[in-house]
């Protein structure tokens, strides 16, 4: 029997804490891990990737500039991969150093592709008021999220799933798809499936300044906005002159009318939407000169 492959793994939040744990656990032979400092103007929510890595005794890099010379060298003469894994990582990975990966490169997306490429899939689907998402497994290739598939798991989004709920079945979704094709994907032989490039929507990253809530929108609308970007995101928020800023934590629409943005009642606290009204369930008020925290 030959010898076990040589995987590289990058990998950030909980996805790709739960993926590398499985890989652990499997007995796989991860030789290296990239990841990402943990910002200091984000709240840490998830266990750390560097620090499971740390503890199995791998070796553990942050480096954010990736198409430097150096490691490529790096990752060709000392890490050599015969597979590379991303899992939830946050930075495009450049060709040169996924083509040392003899037995492919393979990246985890929280979204049922060709559907929502780019960032914040999941938020993305809750904003726009999906009912399902999923977990895909790909080849990696130059564009991002375009490679052909692997396998996938669907996920549901119930219509007052909070983001957090639905992140936690996309990173089970993700596990699960992962232990079904590890025994291919270590041999080299995991099967592809072309997307159909026609049906691709792509999503750029969300800041916590995406989450201003439109009061002229649909209460339904602002509905999907706050539970979309509730805990653990920066969360919902509305200015109120001359010095209030309201972050909404969680909401529902209800029967009602008034100006949007207008305060109809402060006991259950409503504002007016563009088609009714939003009864505000949990909330905070800060001054606008606290920004919106990651």
């Amino acid at each position: 029997m030959g010898a076990a492959p040589r995987v590289l793994v990058f990998a950030y939040s909980e996805v790709g804490h739960a993926c590398l744990k499985l890989l652990l656990d499997r007995g796989v032979q991860v030789v290296g891990v990239f990841t990402h400092a943990d910002d200091p103007h984000e709240t840490p929510w998830f266990p750390s990737v560097a620090r499971l890595a740390g503890a199995h005794g791998i070796s553990v890099s942050t480096a954010e500039r990736l198409q430097d010379p150096e490691w490529l060298r790096v990752v060709a003469t000392e890490v050599r991969p015969d597979l590379i894994f991303a899992f939830y990582y946050r930075r495009l990975i450049p060709m040169p150093i996924l083509e040392q990966a003899r037995r492919g490169a393979f990246n985890l997306h929280g979204s049922l592709l060709p559907k929502y490429r780019g960032r914040a899939p999941v938020n993305w689907a809750i904003l726009r008021g999906e009912s399902e998402t999923g977990a895909t497994l790909h080849h990696m290739v130059a564009q991002p999220d375009a490679g052909d598939i692997v396998d996938q798991e669907r996920v549901p989004i119930g219509p007052e799933d909070p983001v957090g709920t639905v992140m936690a079945r996309v990173r089970d979704a993700a596990v699960t798809v992962l232990e079904r094709q590890l025994h291919q994907l270590l041999r080299g032989t995991a099967p592809r499936r072309p997307q159909d490039h026609t049906r691709a929507t792509v999503f750029g990253r969300r800041r916590p300044e995406d989450g201003r809530i439109d009061w002229h929108r649909p209460g339904h609308e602002i509905f999907n906005l706050v539970r979309a970007v509730t805990r653990p995101y920066p969360g919902a928020f509305a200015d109120f002159p001359p010095d209030r800023r309201l972050f909404v934590w969680w909401a529902r629409p209800v029967p009602g009318g008034g100006a949007p943005g207008s305060i109809l009642s402060t006991s259950p606290l409503r504002i007016g939407t563009g088609d009714g009204c939003l009864e505000i369930i949990e909330a905070e008020w800060r001054s606008p000169a606290c920004p919106p925290q990651q």
